[in-house]
């Protein structure tokens, strides 16, 4: 089992304590006997959506005011379910996290309309989320988008792709940005909420990825959308989708942490069984230190994620550069960790469908989506110099 001790951090309190017991027996009886393989990946993912609905989890993606387990997000709560839905599954943790992701711009800036519409259902699992960002163009630029979105009367119509979108093809509905052009750059951008049904919206393509996952490029072609699409005022698109981001990209880096300590756990459990000269493999000394590095590399990365979600929920701050950390180095310790991971099973750390060869292919994509390694990097440094410039916060 893996290591509970950071239950005891000061950073979480007795409800987060009860919060990851409840879910790791939840896991153990219901995410463990279920077979998992590369295959039909849209129908595991709405199997997962049900049981977790059911399961009342993802009660945590949304406000109590719609069925929702907090009065807002609480960011520690959040961390905890992604860490234990990875350990146990990547693609349960991918369905959670959606869910969270797909709906977050609505629960922060939707119309009551909206929130009544969509939000119930995230909940329960009746409806599946989707956050339609990035284009084939603009990745990590979200200011160079190239979806336009222009007034016809009280409608919109909307023309362009977004690409590279979780859940796409699957999704009830998208929450989606286009430039409306209030401004140029990030200033004249504009979400939407978009029912998967509506004409104009085309899945042009689905992708494949090295860990399954179900994701598309959608292609908007004169797709027209009432007026009370808009998700709250127009040109605010931009600081609308990076509130969002704020929330969940610590998050991420839960997630990796969860793959990391099921590599570590794997690893212990393989070293300690394995001999190598008739004697433990556990007794080597470069195992031991590679075990080392896999644990302060764990205990690192915790220490970072709980932190920058405490300070949002506990603190009330502002928790950008905290959370830029957070997932950095969550993510690329997770990457290495699993790689040592690997390297200690030997052959069958590579065999396909192998735990830890999983994990090698689950964690990667972590480290480019919800805002890549190299751009958390620059905004450390942009958070960094502006407090060294100004002052303590």
């Amino acid at each position: 089992m893996a290591d509970r001790s950071f239950l005891d951090w000061p950073f979480l309190g007795a409800q987060h304590q009860d919060l990851a017991c409840a879910l790791e027996d939840w896991c153990a009886r219901v995410l463990g006997p279920l077979p998992h393989s590369d295959d039909d990946i849209d129908g595991q993912c709405r199997v997962l959506l049900g049981l977790l609905g059911d399961g009342g989890w993802l009660r945590h993606a949304v406000p109590a005011a719609y069925g929702g387990a907090h009065e807002g997000f609480d960011v520690r709560s959040l961390c905890l379910i992604r860490e234990t839905l990875a350990r146990w599954s990547g693609l349960a943790d991918f369905v959670f996290a959606m869910q969270g992701l797909g709906s977050g711009t609505i629960s922060l800036f939707g119309s009551e309309a909206q929130k009544a519409l969509v939000l119930p259902g995230i909940a329960s699992g009746a409806r599946m989320g989707a956050f339609a960002l990035t284009e084939p163009e603009s990745g990590s630029d979200v200011a160079a988008m190239t979806t336009m979105a222009r007034r016809d009367g009280d409608e919109w119509i909307i023309d362009g792709a977004k690409t590279y979108i979780s859940n796409g093809g699957i999704a009830s509905q998208y929450v989606l940005f286009a430039r409306t052009g209030e401004a140029p750059g990030a200033k004249g951008i504009s979400a939407f909420l978009v029912p998967a049904d509506t004409p104009g919206l085309e899945i042009a393509a689905r992708i494949r990825v090295m860990a399954p996952h179900p994701l598309a490029t959608l292609r908007f072609d004169g797709m027209r959308l009432p007026g009370d699409a808009l998700i709250g005022e127009a040109g605010r698109g931009f600081q609308q989708a990076m509130a969002t981001l704020d929330i969940f990209r610590t998050t991420v880096g839960a997630a990796a942490l969860g793959f990391a300590r099921r590599a570590l756990d794997e690893a212990t459990a393989r070293v300690q069984a394995r001999t190598l000269q008739g004697r433990p493999l556990a007794e080597n000394a470069v195992v031991q230190a590679q075990l080392a590095d896999m644990a302060l590399d764990v205990d690192t990365s915790a220490l970072l994620i709980y932190r920058a979600a405490w300070l949002r929920d506990v603190m009330g701050q502002r928790n950008t550069r905290e959370a830029a950390m957070a997932k950095l180095h969550a993510t690329d310790a997770a990457q290495q960790v699993i790689d040592k991971a690997v390297q200690l099973h030997g052959g069958l750390g590579v065999e396909h469908g192998h735990i830890v060869e999983s994990l090698f292919r689950e964690v990667r994509a972590l480290r480019i989506y919800e805002g890549a390694s190299e751009v958390q990097r620059m905004v450390i440094a942009r958070e960094h110099l502006a407090q060294a410039k100004g002052g303590n916060r």
